[in-house]
């Protein structure tokens, strides 16, 4: 038997970066669950796939090509979803290099996605649930990359420091509103982000998560989704500001 405070059904919902990874992996669980998905992504092809996925399965999508970069776009992709109930923004990009390689265009280009590109979905989204009239739940993206210095992670794990604090910040203005905010911050997952390191650095890396992890396994999307999905539910309805951290116990703060 459904679970009532799982429930989506009837609601809306956008989520960002739903072309591959966690994005996918959280449209899908979210139409699961009974949303009506609005699915962005700037990857075309990957959001086709997303939405075929998810009518399938019998649920309701609707493809949205969209760079979080562009506000325009961001702001005609929640007039098209109507009233909004959810937003999911985690759309995002990966950069690696040491704090004396980085360059200004490198440190402007992370943020302008992984950060920016998330305030303007937040803003975007808060701004017509407000003008709804209506509750809501906004979950951003945060990173377990914010929990500890690692090399090499400056501007990705600036931009997802950032994001907590932006979901903090947002939380604390939207709740006499009846929109909560809370962010999700995954621990090493196994998705195309991740994929893109070679192969002998993707298995290095796995194989020392997996020894940090009292769990002893790395992530998958779905891990994620689930979180996504209780926090954008009444399950977690007296919950805001916070900072999930799905990570398999890697790392453990206060």
């Amino acid at each position: 038997m459904p679970i009532p405070a799982y429930d989506l059904t009837g609601r809306t919902a956008l989520v960002t970066g739903a072309a591959s990874g966690i994005g996918r992996a959280t449209a899908l669980l979210l139409a699961e669950a009974g949303a009506a998905v609005h699915c962005a992504d700037r990857d075309e092809r990957g959001l086709a796939e997303t939405a075929a996925l998810i009518a399938k399965a019998g649920g309701s999508a609707t493809a949205h090509p969209l760079d979080v970069t562009d506000r325009t776009a961001i702001r005609a992709a929640v007039r098209a979803a109507g009233p909004l109930d959810i937003a999911a923004a985690i759309a995002g990009v990966m950069h690696t290099s040491t704090v004396l390689e980085t360059t200004d265009e490198d440190l402007d280009r992370i943020l302008d996605i992984n950060f920016k590109g998330v305030l303007r979905t937040c803003q975007e989204a808060a701004r017509a649930m407000i003008a709804a009239g209506r509750p809501g739940a906004i979950v951003t993206m945060a990173s377990g990359a914010v929990d500890a210095a690692q090399p090499g992670l400056l501007c990705y794990s600036a931009a997802k420091a950032a994001v907590v604090q932006l979901t903090k910040t947002l939380a604390t203005e939207t709740g006499p509103y009846g929109i909560r905010v809370n962010a999700v911050a995954p621990g090493w997952i196994r998705t195309p982000m991740t994929g893109r390191h070679s192969p002998e650095v993707r298995e290095q890396t796995e194989a020392a998560m997996v020894r940090m992890s009292p769990l002893r396994r790395v992530g998958e999307p779905e891990d994620i989704a689930q979180a996504v999905l209780y926090l954008a539910s009444d399950a977690s309805s007296f919950m805001t500001g916070q900072i999930l951290r799905p990570n398999g116990g890697v790392s453990m703060p206060w």
